[in-house]
């Protein structure tokens, strides 16, 4: 089979014709080249025409302008390596001293150089003589092992056992000397230098990555948490608004009924009826309508929040100590919110100065942590959660009339 190329065998690289040849000789100081059967590609991009003649070339079209699509026109493009001279290196002058065009003598080619005593062990394994000078040639006389490899890769090409030929008048050197086991070492050695550098780089360049993923998850993670917050604020205030109109409303159901109850009573005696403008009954007479009207017992929840309403406008002139008292309270819920299991957040010395200063001096600081679910204990000593009885709606409910006990200014007003 006629070659399509030639190939140089310093480097590897296909060229299509000797012009190319010479030019990368030129170029490269490299004069090993031998024809070979192996096509220079023609890789067209669709997007913009441009021909690839390598995969590597390829690649980096397709790094650089993002197109992906190739048409392989390898096979249209390929023909027979021409190894005639230029017709211009050619021309000869005449003896007249007139410029005139020879005919180009035909090229002599030979069997190229190779290293016989790798050639004498691929003989001895067995490989003709032609498929093993066939080897070393296009392996570059690199060593036994490569002309192998070529001669496994190499078994089904239809002319694998024609004795190879170049050009006798190409600067093909002879065979490059195989590499002694030093130089194997070193050539072994600065290849796994590279390959770690390489490594290397990869690994920061993936850590970058990996910390800029990182960011962009925390930041995510850090909006969703703000909206989270922010939906949960809007639903407590709904909830607190809805609870304050619910109390109203049952505020203006129990005055509906107490008039009510009024205006009967004046009818069943024989009075006249009450005027409206003119009757402002005292706190003590509606008291006690209040109490002669059959009211559903007062849920835990509503106990704490008049607790907190009591010790508030028992200390009206001391906003200040007030405010503290219902933070610690809601230190104390946190802390056995959190921390169940911890018998020092369950126990509060009543002497403690501290605990005296803060909450236990102020009249029903110590009534609503019982309504929590403390006991005085050892003599009225302590005060003490036990751990079977702690109630987590209970504790949830003190914390959330705690924190509008705190952020409402109009908590205790009324």
């Amino acid at each position: 089979m006629a070659g399509v190329s030639l190939k140089c065998g310093d480097c590897g690289a296909l060229l299509k014709s000797v012009e190319e040849a010479q030019e990368h000789a030129e170029i490269t100081s490299h004069s090993n080249f031998a024809e070979s059967t192996e096509a220079v590609l023609n890789l067209v991009c669709t997007t913009c025409s441009k021909p690839c003649r390598s995969k590597t070339e390829r690649d980096l079209h397709t790094k650089r302008t993002g197109h992906t699509e190739f048409v392989d026109k390898t096979m249209e493009t390929v023909k027979p390596i021409s190894l005639e001279a230029p017709k211009a290196a050619m021309e000869i002058d005449n003896p007249d001293g007139s410029s005139g065009s020879g005919v180009a003598s035909e090229v002599e080619m030979v069997v190229p150089e190779v290293d016989k005593n790798i050639l004498e062990e691929l003989e001895a394994m067995g490989f003709p003589k032609a498929r093993a000078t066939r080897a070393l040639h296009y392996s570059g006389n690199a060593s036994l092992e490569e002309a192998v490899n070529w001669v496994v890769e190499h078994e089904s090409d239809p002319d694998v056992d024609e004795i190879p030929k170049v050009p006798a008048n190409s600067n093909v050197g002879p065979p490059k000397p195989a590499l002694t086991p030093e130089e194997v070492k070193i050539k072994a050695q600065e290849l796994r230098e590279r390959a770690r550098k390489k490594k290397e780089e990869e690994e920061k360049r993936m850590e970058r990555e990996r910390e800029k993923e990182r960011i962009r998850i925390g930041k995510e993670l850090l909006e969703a948490k703000r909206i989270e917050e922010d939906n949960e604020r809007k639903r407590i205030i709904l909830l607190r608004k809805a609870e304050k109109e619910e109390e109203r409303r049952a505020r203006e159901k129990i005055r509906q009924k107490v008039e009510e109850d009024k205006a009967e009573r004046r009818r069943k005696l024989g009075l006249p009826a009450e005027d409206p403008a003119a009757a402002k009954p005292s706190v003590p007479v509606v008291e006690e309508k209040k109490s002669s009207l059959p009211i559903r017992p007062a849920t835990k929840t509503e106990q704490m929040r008049e607790c907190l309403r009591s010790l508030k406008q028992a200390h009206k002139e001391e906003d200040a100590k007030v405010k503290r008292a219902f933070q610690t309270l809601l230190t104390y819920m946190g802390n056995v919110a959190k921390n169940p299991d911890e018998e020092k957040f369950r126990k509060i010395r009543l002497t403690n100065q501290t605990f005296q200063d803060r909450v236990g001096s102020l009249r029903g600081g110590i009534e609503f942590m019982e309504l929590c679910g403390f006991e005085k204990m050892e003599g009225g000593e302590f005060l003490f959660l036990p751990r079977d009885k702690i109630d987590s709606a209970v504790i949830n409910s003190a914390g959330t009339e705690l924190n509008s006990a705190i952020n409402n200014p109009f908590f205790g007003v009324l």
